[in-house]
């Protein structure tokens, strides 16, 4: 059995790290490269960096802090946010990142998806979802950071992605966002089901129990923010708990 991987989520605007709840109500957390040391040297997996404003600006703003970050932290980086061609994701890569998380063009232009996988290769391509509950068991993917309906069906939409050539999803449950309350694992298992690459699953995460129920609905990853941001847990205290359920994980 593969490890379950550890990832921090940072979300940017402009400068800063920032956190809200269900991708709202925003405030700044501090400085998003500082965190990034401070995750690597307590032991994550990887990081993601998501720039949440880019989409409306119709431009991606982190090449800079990618480039600055890659320079002190060795762990695979995953940056997204107003990705909208092969020249978007070349510049991202060249600036230190590892793989290149897409959602509002991907909905626009599913093609992209194909297009960056056969330029860069699938690992390199991550297929963002922001999902809401819509119905018992349905979920609609969303864009603009978890404001505008798409009219997608979350898990045929998944299933899509593979088809086009994606090598990783980064399932956010906008529902769970910020909440503390635990991971959609009937989301999570949903998308799980159905696709063949791995799932990601973000939002929600509030103690090490909640990571265990995504890893047994279906998760090969865990995106955590706001318990790491704010101290609310601690990598290594995860690390054991995931252990003590019988989770592989790595040790570091």
């Amino acid at each position: 059995m593969a490890n379950i991987r550890l990832i921090a989520r940072l979300d940017i605007k402009g400068p800063n790290l920032i956190k809200g709840i269900h991708l709202e109500g925003l405030r700044v957390v501090g400085d998003p490269q500082q965190y990034a040391q401070d995750y690597y040297q307590a032991g994550v997996d990887e990081l993601i960096y998501m720039d949440i404003v880019a989409s409306l600006y119709g431009r991606n703003n982190l090449a800079d802090i990618v480039k600055r970050t890659a320079e002190n932290v060795f762990v695979p980086l995953t940056v997204g946010g107003g990705v909208r061609s092969g020249d978007d994701v070349r510049t991202l890569l060249r600036a230190g990142a590892d793989k290149v998380a897409i959602n509002t063009a991907a909905t626009r232009r599913p093609e992209l998806i194909t297009e960056v996988a056969h330029k860069f290769g699938s690992q390199c391509m991550v297929l963002s979802i922001e999902a809401k509950r819509s119905s018992p068991g349905k979920w609609e993917a969303y864009i603009d950071n978890g404001r505008e309906h798409t009219g997608l069906d979350v898990v045929e939409w998944a299933r899509r992605g593979v088809e086009l050539g994606a090598g990783e999803i980064l399932l956010t449950s906008v529902d769970q966002e910020g909440t503390r309350k635990g991971f959609d694992c009937h989301l999570v298992e949903a998308v799980s089901s159905a696709v063949s690459i791995p799932v990601i699953a973000s939002g929600g995460m509030g103690s090490s129990d909640h990571l265990v129920d995504a890893v047994r609905a279906g998760a090969d990853a865990v995106a955590m923010a706001d318990a790491l941001h704010f101290k609310r847990l601690a990598l290594n205290d995860i690390r054991q708990s995931a252990f003590a359920a019988g989770i592989h994980v790595r040790q570091p």
